[in-house]
């Protein structure tokens, strides 16, 4: 990390942080957001979890897509870590297994941004609780 030699450093990494937060925090909407929910149980923090969910804040961030990144504990999908929950706006959550940075980049650029399923989504037979 760079050493702040400033106000004008200081306020930049203010902004940095804040931004980076304003993603994993709840919004006052969040049903019209994209809401990605990552699996941060032990088996997830060590399969990379940590890695997958920041890099997902950052891209968000710098694609300027309007999102909420938090984190969950165990989905029950330890063999397939990390695992994220993606619900776009009106649509079903859809789960997706080994979401390394490539899967997460596919993931935004394919299923967030044009609405396509891509492989991972696990289990291949995903229904929601209520059906």
């Amino acid at each position: 990390m760079a050493k702040v030699k400033s106000l004008a450093d200081l306020k930049k990494i203010k902004d940095e942080v804040q931004s980076k937060m304003k993603l994993r925090e709840n919004s006052e909407q969040p049903e019209k957001m994209v809401q990605v929910k990552v699996a941060m149980a032990t088996c997830g923090i060590a399969s990379g979890a940590k890695e997958t969910m920041n890099y997902m804040i950052e891209e968000f961030d710098h694609q300027s897509i309007e999102a909420v990144v938090t984190q969950t504990g165990c989905m029950g999908y330890c063999y397939a870590e990390p695992t994220i929950e993606v619900t776009l706006p009106g649509k079903e959550p859809v789960v997706f297994g080994h979401v390394d940075k490539k899967k997460a980049q596919e993931v935004i650029e394919t299923y967030v941004k044009k609405g396509e399923l891509i492989d991972g989504v696990i289990p291949v037979n995903y229904k929601t609780i209520d059906e």
